[in-house]
């Protein structure tokens, strides 16, 4: 005797209108999975085989809780996060504080870029400053579809990309899968000497991005609106968790791939220190299939990050200055840093790795506001964070801050090097 399992179709109804409300984390995801993330992963794959398993795991439940924080504050207050702290900053502060989200954008955008750049040198043997202006081409694509068609659009396409991603990195995993013993051993905390320690902020760094912990307040408000306090709010809000909670694991299976098949493949070697040695060395290892679907994961990584990174800067300025730029003239103005890095002959995956490490120091400017705003009852009302989560993100925030001054020390006193 068969039985047949039947979903209520209350449920079902359910479950088709959270769907529908996804997306504005996917595309904050794009950050979590940009070519800085290679650089970092597979350099700390490389030289410190498993060590840091638990870095990737640590920042991504971090972005996770930040994220959903952001798109709290969107929804609750009807405002972005650089717009609120617009309100609560006089110009001098507000100034500097723009200063220093448009450093960190730039060196989003740098990371992309040389990303993007790497993937076409790899994959059609292009010059690396012809590959960066291709890549500043198709990201100005992009956004002239979310200019012109909206943020809907805009959304499928970076979901698009994303699956891309994933296929890319994840596949070598598929093709030679890592030891499961030397996998779990790496969730042990530790480090080994300061550089593994500048390797986990650069990872951090690439992990919980500032530009789109920006981002996703004001892509949640745009998308949702600012329903009134009581059920339609509530519902927004599960429905975001679903939304942050899907696209984090998806960023975070992604980040270990890249650290797992750099230690599985080649940790331990000394000849691995940019992505293309180990584009090289995957192709050596694990054939040219895998190797290419890597080399396309990075091009799609670039081309889709850059854009967010673009959207992401609009917005900042936008809400701390009440300025407007037309978004495809800004992505010429902020593409020039990375083309001038290309130009010159620094070691790409050097830039991407430093990039990363000043995204980190960018990090405790968006999240200290961001966890007082969401634990203020005057602003939030009934949804201010639960005393539990405002004392996980109080951690959080204390540290990548204090994780940020010993990068700072180090760096310095030449220790990191």
């Amino acid at each position: 005797m068969s039985t047949t399992l039947t979903v209520p179709p209350s449920r079902l109804r359910r479950v088709r209108s959270t769907a529908l409300l996804l997306g504005p984390a996917f595309v904050a995801s794009i950050a979590y999975v940009d070519p800085g993330n290679v650089a970092s992963n597979v350099s700390a794959g490389a030289q410190y085989g498993y060590l840091l398993v638990w870095v990737i795991v640590l920042a991504n439940a971090m972005a996770a809780l930040v994220q959903f924080l952001s798109a709290k504050l969107g929804l609750v207050t009807g405002r972005s996060l650089p717009e609120v702290v617009r309100e609560r900053a006089n110009r001098p502060v507000r100034l500097a504080y723009w200063a220093q989200a448009e450093l960190a954008a730039m060196a989003t955008d740098l990371a992309e870029v040389v990303g993007g750049a790497i993937a076409l040198q790899l994959l059609f043997g292009l010059p690396l400053l012809l590959g960066g202006a291709i890549t500043g081409l198709v990201s100005m694509l992009l956004l002239v579809v979310q200019n012109r068609r909206g943020q809907q659009p805009f959304e499928r396409m970076i979901i698009g990309l994303l699956a891309v991603i994933s296929i890319g990195f994840v596949a070598s995993l598929v093709v030679s899968p890592p030891p499961v013993p030397s996998t779990l051993a790496g969730l042990l905390p530790r480090f080994d000497g300061t550089r593994s320690v500048m390797l986990a902020a650069a990872m951090i760094g690439a992990t919980v991005m500032p530009h789109v912990i920006y981002l996703h307040s004001g892509m949640a408000r745009d998308r949702h609106g600012h329903p009134e306090p009581g059920p339609a709010r509530a519902r927004l809000l599960r429905a975001n968790r679903w939304d942050v909670g899907i696209a984090m694991v998806i960023a975070g299976t992604v980040n270990l791939s890249m650290l797992l098949m750099a230690a599985h493949t080649f940790g331990g070697r000394d000849d691995v220190n940019t992505i293309q040695d180990a584009y090289h060395a995957v192709h050596t290892a694990l054939g040219a299939g895998a190797a290419l679907l890597l080399a396309v994961g990075l091009l799609a990584s670039g081309l889709a990050s850059t854009s967010v990174g673009a959207y992401a800067g609009a917005m900042i300025m936008d809400g701390l200055l009440r300025r407007r730029i037309p978004l495809l003239l800004r992505r010429v103005v902020t593409l020039i840093p990375a083309l001038a890095i290309l130009a010159v002959g620094i070691d790409p995956t050097r830039a991407l790795i430093v990039s990363q490490v000043v995204l980190s120091f960018g990090i405790p400017f968006a999240l200290i506001p961001l966890v007082r705003f969401t634990s203020d009852r005057t602003l939030m009302g009934v949804d201010l964070n639960h005393r539990v989560t405002t004392a996980l993100a109080w951690v959080i925030a204390a540290v990548i801050t204090a994780l940020n001054l010993l990068l700072i020390y180090l760096t310095v006193t030449g220790r990191g090097s």
